[in-house]
Protein backbone atom coordinates (compact mmCIF):
# COMPACT_ATOMS: atom_id res chain seq x y z
CA UNK A 1 0.00 0.00 0.00
CA UNK A 2 1.43 3.60 -0.90
CA UNK A 3 0.53 6.69 0.56
CA UNK A 4 0.50 9.68 -2.12
CA UNK A 5 0.84 13.55 -1.02
CA UNK A 6 -1.12 15.90 -3.51
CA UNK A 7 -1.05 19.62 -3.43
CA UNK A 8 -4.26 20.32 -5.45
CA UNK A 9 -5.63 24.19 -5.97
CA UNK A 10 -8.98 23.93 -4.06
CA UNK A 11 -11.52 26.34 -3.98
CA UNK A 12 -15.00 25.83 -3.23
CA UNK A 13 -16.84 23.05 -5.05
CA UNK A 14 -13.50 21.07 -6.03
CA UNK A 15 -13.10 18.63 -3.34
CA UNK A 16 -16.68 17.16 -4.34
CA UNK A 17 -15.11 17.25 -8.09
CA UNK A 18 -11.62 15.69 -6.73
CA UNK A 19 -13.10 12.82 -4.90
CA UNK A 20 -15.29 12.25 -8.38
CA UNK A 21 -12.14 11.77 -10.08
CA UNK A 22 -10.41 9.59 -7.75
CA UNK A 23 -13.52 7.04 -7.73
CA UNK A 24 -13.00 5.98 -11.43
CA UNK A 25 -9.65 4.76 -9.81
CA UNK A 26 -9.23 1.26 -8.68
CA UNK A 27 -7.52 0.85 -5.84
CA UNK A 28 -7.91 3.97 -3.82
CA UNK A 29 -8.79 3.11 -0.05
CA UNK A 30 -8.78 6.12 1.45
CA UNK A 31 -8.92 10.09 0.56
CA UNK A 32 -8.38 12.98 3.21
CA UNK A 33 -8.41 16.55 1.89
CA UNK A 34 -7.38 19.47 3.99
CA UNK A 35 -8.93 22.35 1.99
CA UNK A 36 -6.92 24.89 4.31
CA UNK A 37 -3.44 23.91 3.24
CA UNK A 38 -4.62 22.43 -0.27
CA UNK A 39 -3.13 19.02 0.35
CA UNK A 40 -4.73 15.98 -0.65
CA UNK A 41 -3.24 12.24 0.91
CA UNK A 42 -4.69 9.58 -1.15
CA UNK A 43 -3.91 6.20 0.48
CA UNK A 44 -4.06 2.59 -2.04
CA UNK A 45 -2.80 0.31 -4.55
CA UNK A 46 -3.18 2.77 -7.52
CA UNK A 47 0.57 4.25 -9.10
CA UNK A 48 0.78 8.12 -8.00
CA UNK A 49 1.39 9.24 -11.57
CA UNK A 50 -1.96 7.63 -12.80
CA UNK A 51 -3.52 9.84 -9.47
CA UNK A 52 -2.06 12.81 -10.31
CA UNK A 53 -3.19 12.29 -14.51
CA UNK A 54 -6.82 11.79 -12.93
CA UNK A 55 -6.88 14.75 -10.66
CA UNK A 56 -5.51 16.78 -13.40
CA UNK A 57 -7.95 14.63 -16.53
CA UNK A 58 -10.69 16.46 -14.25
CA UNK A 59 -9.39 19.53 -14.61
CA UNK A 60 -7.80 20.50 -11.26
CA UNK A 61 -4.06 21.89 -11.04
CA UNK A 62 -2.08 19.37 -9.08
CA UNK A 63 1.30 18.42 -8.43
CA UNK A 64 2.95 16.45 -5.99
CA UNK A 65 3.80 17.65 -2.37
CA UNK A 66 7.09 18.86 -1.64
CA UNK A 67 9.03 20.06 1.75
CA UNK A 68 8.90 23.57 0.22
CA UNK A 69 5.04 23.21 0.43
CA UNK A 70 5.14 22.43 4.13
CA UNK A 71 7.26 25.68 5.05
CA UNK A 72 4.96 28.00 2.82
CA UNK A 73 1.59 26.28 4.25
CA UNK A 74 3.09 26.71 8.03
CA UNK A 75 4.34 30.38 7.03
CA UNK A 76 0.96 31.55 5.73
CA UNK A 77 -1.08 30.60 8.25
CA UNK A 78 1.67 31.89 11.15
CA UNK A 79 1.60 35.30 9.48
CA UNK A 80 -2.24 35.63 8.30
CA UNK A 81 -3.30 35.16 12.00
CA UNK A 82 -1.34 38.12 12.94
CA UNK A 83 -1.60 40.38 10.58
CA UNK A 84 -2.06 44.17 11.88
CA UNK A 85 -2.27 47.81 10.42
CA UNK A 86 -2.17 50.60 12.86
CA UNK A 87 -3.63 48.57 16.21
CA UNK A 88 -6.10 47.11 13.86
CA UNK A 89 -6.72 43.80 13.49
CA UNK A 90 -7.37 42.48 9.45
CA UNK A 91 -8.18 38.94 10.10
Amino acid sequence: METVELKVEMVGIHEKRLRKCLSKLKGIEKVEVDANSQKVVVTGYAHRNKILKAIRRGGLKADFWSAQNELLSAYASASYGSLRFNNYNLF
